[in-house]
């Protein structure tokens, strides 16, 4: 359940974190993780503290993907504390609500023992800095010079995979048009494709660049730039 105070608020995920996390696949959403058990699981005179003690690593997960250090994280039923573990070890702020007062105590307990490292705002901070960009259409990088109608686009740097620029941004991949992305999932026989990464323009030198270096120099920028491509042969 997403959730905002008030309409137009931004929520948080931080989906190159988990796609990291993941080495470098996109998560699914149906995870499998493992019960707590072991050194984990606590235990009061041999005893299981709690039925149904979640895994430290679906906390981790949870807590990763959609919040950011100094965050404040609410669990209402906080148990035995689980959440306020992983967000100390994150460095995140935590509120729990829990009745039961023996798990109260087995809480603090358990979040007070826990030695979280110094936090550092250049690691600790996994927010992906390109989502928060500036918003450029591939159409822009026609409008300011950067790319010219009927220039030739390469797929993944494979010169025998190639694209003509239509003047109005869509790509031409034989008798197949569409946008960067959807050209890129054509060549690819489907599957998701980020044409930014993808697609590669050549230099004047005879070297391939992925169009999304044209888009970094258009936001650095604010607007026009000098052409690097090679615009006057159209290749």
């Amino acid at each position: 359940i997403w959730a905002s105070k008030s309409k137009g608020a931004r929520y948080t995920f931080n989906h190159g974190a988990l796609k990291a996390l993941n080495d470098g696949k996109q998560m699914r959403s149906d995870w499998t993780l493992p019960i707590c058990s072991g050194r984990r699981r606590l235990r009061v005179n041999g005893k299981k503290a709690h039925s149904t003690q979640k895994p430290e690593a679906l906390l981790y997960r949870v807590i990763l993907a959609a919040s950011n250090p100094g965050d404040v994280v609410l669990d209402p039923f906080f148990g035995t504390g689980t959440t306020g573990v992983v967000a100390k070890v994150l460095h995140r702020h935590w509120i729990g609500i829990e009745r039961e007062a023996d798990y109260v105590a087995l809480a603090r307990d358990r979040i007070e023992n826990v030695q979280a490292q110094p936090y550092d705002t250049a690691v600790f901070d996994v927010c992906d800095k390109r989502r928060l960009a500036r918003r450029v259409p591939f159409s822009s990088l026609l409008e300011n010079g950067l790319l010219q109608p009927g220039q030739t686009l390469y797929f993944r740097s494979d010169r025998s995979q190639r694209a003509q620029i239509k003047p109005d941004g869509r790509l031409r991949v034989g008798e197949f048009e569409g946008s960067i992305h959807q050209a890129g999932r054509h060549l690819m026989g489907g599957g998701p494709c980020n044409g930014w990464e993808h697609w590669y323009f050549e230099t004047v030198e005879g070297a391939l660049h992925p169009i999304d270096d044209l888009r970094a120099q258009l936001r650095a920028t604010g607007g026009g730039h000098p052409m690097h491509s090679d615009q006057e042969t159209g290749q």
